[in-house]
């Protein structure tokens, strides 16, 4: 098990960028992904983006972010990073890190959760 705390949400303007961080601690995360979920009132959690830990798997990305959402690591600090650029309102939702040992578009697959970060995108 790992567990996780998210940062760096807040109120933003449409149009600008925010970058949300993760800290993790715990076990060993070789074996691990991390992803950024999102869960917006009254819907789902969805993924935002996911990658593993390790390893040269190319990161994954919700349509709806492509080109605007970063995911990044440290290894050193061990923290993952979500980089958003061109916020648009409905965007807004409570902003979740997760890990799992095993990679699932479906956020009911994954184990690990931090207790989320709001992000609101209004002018």
């Amino acid at each position: 098990q790992v567990q996780l705390v998210e940062s760096g949400g807040g109120l933003v303007q449409p149009g600008g960028s925010l970058r949300l961080s993760c800290a993790i601690s715990g076990r060993s995360l070789s074996s691990y992904y991390m992803g950024w979920f999102r869960q917006a009132p009254g819907k789902e959690r969805e993924l935002v983006s996911a990658f593993p830990w390790t390893g040269i798997t190319s990161t994954s990305y919700a349509d709806s972010v492509m080109g605007r959402f970063v995911m990044s690591r440290d290894f050193v600090k061990r923290e993952v990073y979500l980089q958003m650029n061109g916020l648009l309102v409905e965007v807004t939702a409570v902003y979740f890190c997760g890990a799992d040992q095993t990679f699932s578009n479906s956020s009911a697959a994954w184990h690990d959760w931090g207790q989320g970060t709001q992000i609101t995108v209004s002018s």
